[in-house]
C-alpha cells in the first residue's frame, strides 16, 4: 500500500466509522467499502476496515452481507479479526427471542396529530394590575401589630454574651 493509499484509506475508513455512529449507516458502507479497496484485505487494518464494514451492514438490515462477509472473516489471517468476526457472527446468526406482549410499551405516533402543534394560550387577568399590587392595596398598615417583640434584644444579649466570653479567654 502506498504512502497515497494510506492517506485515502485512512480518510476513508475514519468517515465510514464517523458516518456508522451517526447513525448513516448507507455513507458509512460506501466509505468503509472505499477504504476496503485501498487495503490489503489480509491485513489487520484491512480487518478492521471490514469488522466495521460487517457491523454497518448490520445496522442498515443488510443481514445476508453482514453475514457473508462475517463467515469471510472468521478466515482472516489475523487472530483478532477472526475471533470477532466469530462473535459477531454468532450475535447475528442468535434466534430473535420473542417478547411477551406485557413487557411492552407502546408509544403511540403522536405525529400526525392536531394536538402535536404547540399550543399557546395567553394567561386572562381579569383585574389588570399585578398580583403585587393587589396586595398593597388590601393592606391596612393601621392594623399591623409594630410592637417589639423583645427578640432584637435577646439576639444581641448572646452575641455580646459569646464575644465576651471569647475576649476572656
Amino acid at each position: 500500500m502506498t504512502v497515497d493509499n494510506s492517506e485515502k484509506f485512512q480518510l476513508k475508513y475514519q468517515a465510514g466509522k464517523e458516518a456508522l455512529e451517526r447513525g448513516q449507516y448507507r455513507l458509512s458502507i460506501e466509505n468503509l467499502e472505499a477504504a476496503k479497496e485501498l487495503v490489503s484485505l489480509n491485513s489487520r487494518r484491512g480487518g478492521e476496515a471490514q469488522i466495521w464494514l460487517v457491523t454497518a451492514y448490520q445496522a442498515a438490515n443488510l443481514i445476508p452481507e453482514a453475514v457473508a462477509l462475517c463467515q469471510e472473516l472468521a478466515t482472516h489471517a489475523d487472530l483478532q479479526t477472526r475471533e470477532q468476526a466469530k462473535r459477531i457472527l454468532y450475535i447475528i446468526q442468535a434466534p430473535a427471542l420473542n417478547r411477551p406482549k406485557e413487557w411492552m410499551s407502546e408509544i403511540p405516533d403522536l405525529a400526525n396529530t392536531e394536538q402535536s402543534k404547540p399550543q399557546y394560550v395567553a394567561a386572562k387577568n381579569k383585574n389588570k394590575k399585578s398580583s403585587f399590587e393587589s396586595v398593597d392595596e388590601e393592606l391596612d398598615l393601621s392594623q399591623v401589630d409594630t410592637k417589639d417583640n423583645q427578640f432584637v434584644w435577646f439576639a444581641l444579649l448572646i452575641v455580646i454574651a459569646i464575644v465576651g466570653s471569647l475576649v476572656w479567654h
